[in-house]
């Protein structure tokens, strides 16, 4: 589909359609709208895969070495967001983020600050929205970190505490490099979903103000609704060549000595 003129008129006859080479991938990469939706997706995955993966490590080892009561508890409720639906997160975001009586923009007028109308803001919308998608799937990752720490033999660290290492030492030295597996397959996962962002868009700016939030799937799948199928399945296997290369990246990287 994606090396022909495919368009929605064509599905009756199908086998009628003219080939069209690269043509197709030629005026996507053309597109200033595409393009436009590949820098927000790249703006989305550079800044919200680490700080999701910081957030989820930092909230493992928490619970790894700090909360030993009710750890169960707060397992739940960490995790709760990932298996809760998109639709509902989106409603209670937007109320929080409500320019007028939102939680956020009052607890600022505390403190004298005049909140922004978040999700109409070109500057704000997108880190709005990176908030969300970082509170609402760190749980994942963090479940998954704390089976790493909690499967790394407590002797390492007794040992490195013998040799005089203090704690960020012995986390910086010690640990980290024993979660390289773990690392790579939480990088690995959380870059792939974040690459394919569609519903944050969708439900809480419908790719606004002025396509400031409009990602690649969202664009891709609004050429899909245009009749556009060929255009629509060129933009579609650009995102997997690219979902490959990043992750092919991540494993050169982050793959064992």
């Amino acid at each position: 589909m994606s090396f022909t003129d495919i368009k929605q008129r064509d599905l009756r006859t199908p086998f009628g359609v003219n080939g069209v080479g690269f043509g197709n991938y030629a005026k996507a990469l053309q597109d200033e709208t595409f393009r436009k939706a590949a820098f927000n997706t790249a703006y989305f995955v550079v800044i919200g895969v680490p700080l999701t993966l910081v957030v989820a490590l930092g909230a493992a080892v928490l619970l790894d070495r700090g909360v030993k009561r009710f750890q169960a508890l707060f397992k739940v409720g960490y995790y709760l967001p990932v298996v809760t639906s998109i639709v509902a997160i989106a409603v209670i975001w937007r109320f929080v983020l409500s320019p007028d009586n939102g939680l956020v923009n009052t607890a600022l007028g505390w403190v004298g600050i005049d909140g922004p109308n978040w999700l109409a803001s070109k500057t704000w919308a997108m880190p709005s929205l990176i908030a969300m998608a970082v509170w609402r799937n760190f749980g994942s990752a963090m479940i998954i970190f704390l089976a790493g720490l909690q499967g790394i033999p407590q002797s390492v660290e007794e040992a490195g505490q013998i040799d005089g290492a203090g704690s960020w030492q012995r986390f910086r030295y010690l640990i980290l490099p024993l979660l390289r597996p773990t690392v790579l397959f939480t990088s690995v996962t959380t870059g792939i979903g974040y690459l394919q962002f569609f519903e944050e868009p969708f439900v809480m700016t419908q790719g606004g103000p002025l396509d400031s939030t409009i990602s690649i799937s969202m664009y891709t799948y609004d050429q899909f609704g245009f009749g556009n199928y060929g255009l629509a399945t060129s933009m579609a296997y650009i995102l997997f060549v690219v979902i490959a290369v990043i992750t092919f990246i991540q494993f050169r990287l982050l793959r064992e000595k």
